[in-house]
């Protein structure tokens, strides 16, 4: 499929995908979402020293990167996995802007390394930082009572409802360890009785800039 870059209304970049009329991220602002729905409702609402963390959707790499700029901050200690079935390609992540976005340029290097460092393998980028990426289809995860944190970042119901599926929050249920969260953009209301129905406590919560509310589920 066709796909484009483009800059979001606060000035970082993202892909849109015009077959379907969808975006890994926002047209609002895709730092802006990323840092209000995983950030301030997600990651600043652990407080453990050492924090692990799933993210469904890699895609473009920001919200790890986030993450990572985020936990040099905190002083947490980080273990992030992030599952992504059909990688972005690297000269597509060469136009990615977020070091330059987030005044972060120390840190271009990183967010490269990031996207070329191997599939399957824990890789330490500092010493509270270290990253798995796995090459897998959000149906074959099968982790248990593993992550503290899920970042819910999959492509939207409209275009992929089977990845909003109660057999997939399921799985997000089981991967969670007790009092574990998952947050995510969305809170349509299929999406809300799927998590309901899989275990999950759910709130609502104000969403990103263009988007009225979001989810944040927890495992207790």
């Amino acid at each position: 499929m066709k796909r484009e870059i483009f800059i979001t209304t606060d000035g970082s970049t993202s892909i849109h995908i015009p077959e379907w009329g969808e975006s890994y991220h926002s047209k609002h602002g895709a730092i802006q979402e990323a840092q209000h729905v995983f950030i301030k409702n997600g990651f600043s609402c652990c407080n453990e020293k050492s924090i692990s963390i799933l993210e469904i959707g890699f895609g473009t790499g920001l919200n790890a990167f986030i993450t990572f700029l985020e936990a040099k901050q905190s002083g947490q200690n980080i273990e992030y996995v992030g599952v992504e079935a059909y990688p972005v390609a690297m000269e597509e992540v060469m136009q990615m802007n977020y070091p330059e976005a987030l005044n972060a340029n120390e840190f271009n290097n990183v967010f490269k390394l990031f996207h070329e460092a191997e599939w399957n393998k824990a890789v330490t980028f500092s010493p509270t930082y270290s990253l798995t990426k796995r090459k897998q289809f959000f149906k074959d995860i099968d982790d248990k009572n593993q992550f503290d944190l899920i970042y819910f970042d999959a492509f939207g119901f409209r275009v992929q409802p089977e990845l909003w599926s109660v057999d997939i929050f399921k799985k997000m249920y089981m991967a969670l360890k007790k009092e574990g969260m998952l947050v995510t953009y969305a809170c349509r209301g299929p999406i809300k009785r799927a998590m309901i129905e899989a275990g999950f406590q759910i709130e609502k919560l104000a969403g990103p800039p263009g988007k009225r509310e979001m989810l944040r589920g927890r495992k207790m």
